[in-house]
């Protein structure tokens, strides 16, 4: 059986064994080893960083960098954070009144039998606790509040920061991979602000002013109850180091799972095609089974945790009510004592526990948070260099000087490429499937910027222009139309949302697409769906082209624009292509004659090489690669007796 399909035991095992050995180095989300059910390389615990560092150390400075990232994350919001705190505060004092009351009651007011001191108490006693439920009621809404303003802005620098990451960081991640960051994760960080801040700092002060209040009633008593608990706490803190790094697999595990059920539904035609609904089926399955038998040993290791607590609280009890009863009889405390040094104990072991707790519950939380601010923390993709210009309105040239470029270190797949285009001109790239004509576009686009050598616009290097002021210049009609899941006319005016009705309906009369948008019922607000899966693939490629007339780009790049039609729709919208391309630097990627015989320059292009330019005309006059190419497709009976 193939490491693909290991079962989930075998999964599981694996990493068990792992983190045993890395501790918190348990896989790489973006690792292959991720997705394969085989354990990322485990490293030793004593293993050293890059920096000769040990690896415990570089992790828990790396843990600390996230969390003063996200405390400084929180800086707006400080006055907030006081106002809660000091509500906390306000309730926490409330709640110590009763204890200290009812010692007073059993010890002075029930011997004195004064009734009317008596109902005073309980009068006193049932405003506090009123107020305190009020308080904690308000603490808890300003802190949803403040979680919810935390979280949506959290989330929208996340989506923000995504839209501009490098593509090839983008390509790593998979669909599915950004929607759980964005999502998953981003949500799984909302109980920072409460466990991680909010809750330790209530809980802190309760346990200051209940500690000298246990040490004032009794200091004897105080010690005794105190004894187990940093025994107890040690244990379960050691315990709960155990936790995050579970945690933080599962997010991963999540994260690939969801990209394969996102890829598994994009792709199902192919999935049925094929047969292979059973295979996905048992994927699936085992991964999910994988991440349960993980997520129930961070349950055990919680409930462990639990456990522990379950033994100290009636433990410390007994010994209370024990020392206590010797006490009174040698006449040294009274019972109002002991029962108010319950109650206070009670509230001591309560705020600790749910430290301890939190503390657990926040592995997950910090799990997640590393994983935001991970990404927050990749470098965004081109960023304007220092005295960036805006670009030209206009273009008057573009050139490619001695251009070379690959997508991989050493495997270039652009050579030395060196060419001068005239503003206006039309230029198709021919040459076989993977010569780089695709990639010529993408550093037109500047979706990458070349390894050596230099793109310019009218003579200045483009990454000497500010990227979204050059991008403005651009329009995209692509082979694989993308359409948003929204309406038709949401879709023509994609580049010019403010765009009139008027201007839409003429960009789409001009791209031959407002006949068949009026045939259907709702016309213009005719949902296209995802992808544009209701539209067929010629009405998706005129609704592009009408996208791409709205816009009124001054650099077009066609991407085999016509590749997807019939005869009669790449007729229909052949005029409307000459209109596009009219005023307009054009680059045409196409293998269709009609649509390269009326350039003003072909380029073809072989293994990442310029190995011929020149007119239509003038190519064909010559016996060139490009003139076979043609003459393939004018006899293709031909071609197929001459090759």
């Amino acid at each position: 059986m193939g490491a693909a399909m290991a079962s989930s035991r075998q999964r599981y095992r694996a990493f068990v064994s792992t983190a045993r050995n890395a501790g918190d180095d348990v896989g790489d989300a973006d690792s292959p080893e991720a997705g394969d059910g085989r354990p990322a390389e485990a490293e030793a615990p004593d293993a050293r960083g890059a920096d000769g560092e040990p690896r415990r150390r570089a992790d828990w400075r790396k843990r600390r960098g996230y969390l003063r990232e996200y405390l400084a994350w929180l800086r707006p919001f400080r006055a907030k954070l006081i106002g809660i705190y000091v509500i906390a505060t306000a309730a926490a004092l409330l709640g110590l009144l009763l204890p200290a009351a009812t010692m007073r009651i059993i010890d002075e007011v029930i011997p004195s039998g004064d009734a009317r001191l008596l109902h005073t108490y309980g009068v006193l006693l049932l405003g506090a606790i009123l107020l305190q439920q009020a308080l904690d009621l308000w603490r808890f809404w300003l802190n949803a509040v403040l979680n919810a303003q935390v979280v949506f802005r959290l989330r929208q620098r996340l989506f923000s920061h995504l839209l501009r990451l490098p593509l090839h960081e983008l390509w790593g991640m998979k669909t599915g991979g950004i929607t759980s960051r964005v999502s998953g994760d981003v949500d799984a960080t909302s109980g920072l602000v409460q466990m991680g801040i909010v809750t330790p700092a209530v809980a802190l002060t309760k346990i200051v002013l209940t500690l000298g209040l246990v040490v004032w009633i009794n200091w004897q008593m105080a010690l005794a109850a105190m004894v187990l608990l940093p025994l107890i706490v040690g244990l379960n803190m050691a315990q709960v180091r155990k936790i995050r790094p579970i945690h933080r697999n599962v997010r991963r595990d999540r994260a690939r799972i969801d990209a394969r059920v996102v890829e598994t539904f994009g792709g199902v035609r192919v999935v049925r095609a094929f047969g292979r609904e059973k295979t996905e089926e048992r994927r699936y399955a085992l991964d999910h089974h994988t991440v349960i038998r993980k997520e129930l040993r961070a349950s055990l290791l919680e409930y462990l945790v639990w456990a522990g607590w379950g033994v100290v609280v009636p433990l410390a009890g007994l010994i209370i009510i024990w020392l206590g009863a010797a006490l009174v009889l040698k006449g040294q405390t009274t019972i109002g004592s002991i029962v108010a040094f319950q109650m206070y104990l009670l509230m001591l072991l309560m705020p600790t526990s749910l430290v301890i707790r939190t503390f657990g519950e926040l592995q997950r939380s910090l799990a997640a948070m590393e994983r935001v601010f991970d990404l927050l923390r990749r470098p965004l993709d081109k960023p304007d260099r220092p005295g960036a210009r805006p670009a030209p309105r206009r273009v008057d040239t573009f050139e490619f000087d001695n251009v070379t470029f690959g997508y991989q270190p050493d495997r270039p797949v652009l050579r030395s490429i060196s060419l001068s285009i005239r503003g206006g001109a039309t230029v198709a790239l021919v040459g076989p499937s993977g010569a780089g004509k695709t990639t010529l576009t993408n550093l037109v686009a500047r979706f990458y910027d070349p390894d050596a050598g230099a793109v310019r616009l009218n003579g200045v290097d483009l990454r000497d222009l500010r990227l979204a002021s050059y991008r403005g210049l651009l329009g995209l009609v692509q082979q694989d139309v993308f359409l948003f899941d929204g309406t038709i006319a949401e879709n023509i005016a994609y580049g010019r949302p403010h765009a009139s009705r008027r201007d839409v309906e003429s960009a789409a009369r001009r791209a031959n697409a407002h006949e068949f948008i009026t045939a259907f019922p709702r016309g213009y607000e005719t949902l296209v769906g995802e992808r544009g899966v209701r539209l067929s693939g010629g009405q998706a490629q005129r609704v592009s082209i009408a996208r791409a007339l709205l816009a009124d780009p001054r650099i077009l790049i066609l991407d085999e624009a016509t590749s997807n039609l019939d005869s009669e729709s790449e007729q229909l919208i052949q005029a409307s292509l000459a209109e596009l391309l009219a005023d307009r630097t054009t680059f045409v990627i196409a293998h269709r004659l009609s649509t390269i015989v009326h350039a003003d320059v072909s380029v073809v292009i072989d293994d990442g090489r310029i190995v011929e330019t020149g007119t239509h005309a003038e190519l064909m006059q010559r016996d060139t690669a490009y003139r076979a190419m043609v003459e393939r497709q004018r006899h293709p009976a031909m071609a197929d007796v001459l090759t």
